[in-house]
């Protein structure tokens, strides 16, 4: 069963990040859409929805107002993690609710600041170096759902990432 499970995280991770437009949509003109009223299910890479707005109106289960708190956490965490990986902030939102999303399959409960603070933490120690983002999602997951918690986790990720490094420390 969780041969099963990892090989569709695996493929959902993978199908996700096809957003490069085919050949059809290429000589086309994109319109940015923002969703203010909804939720839109991903952000596409034409939704002008703020991520962090996005996020927070998830975990609320209701837009949220743009000004609020939890917009402004996820705002922040969202820039940081910006500086650390590869992906742009809507690559990251996607991907971080969908690790919500497969974390809660397996009884995981998490929050997107805190998945965001965290994967940002451990790719900050390569220093110059920036890291993929759904790859670190993908090995966290696989970590996760072996019964290790979120804080013995991320110092696995640290490991894995950022190998012989000590806390502060940039290759």
């Amino acid at each position: 069963m969780r041969g099963v499970l990892v090989s569709l995280m695996v493929a959902g991770l993978a199908l996700a990040a096809c957003d490069r437009p085919t050949e059809s949509e290429e000589g086309q003109a994109v319109v940015a859409r923002t969703a203010e009223s909804d939720l839109p299910a991903w952000l596409s890479p034409t939704d002008g929805t703020d991520p962090a707005r996005w996020l927070a109106g998830r975990e609320a289960g209701h837009p949220v107002p743009a000004g609020s708190d939890s917009v402004r956490a996820l705002q922040d965490a969202l820039a940081e993690a910006r500086t650390v990986f590869i992906e742009d902030p809507r690559m990251i939102a996607n991907r971080t609710a969908q690790l919500e999303q497969m974390l809660a399959e397996i009884g995981k409960t998490e929050r997107s600041a805190s998945l965001l603070t965290g994967f940002s933490a451990v790719a900050a120690r390569r220093g110059r170096h920036k890291s993929l983002y759904g790859e670190m999602c993908q090995h966290y997951f696989n970590t996760r759902a072996r019964g290790i918690d979120h804080a013995a986790a991320l110092a696995l990720l640290a490991d894995r990432f950022a190998p012989g490094l000590g806390p502060g420390e940039a290759p």
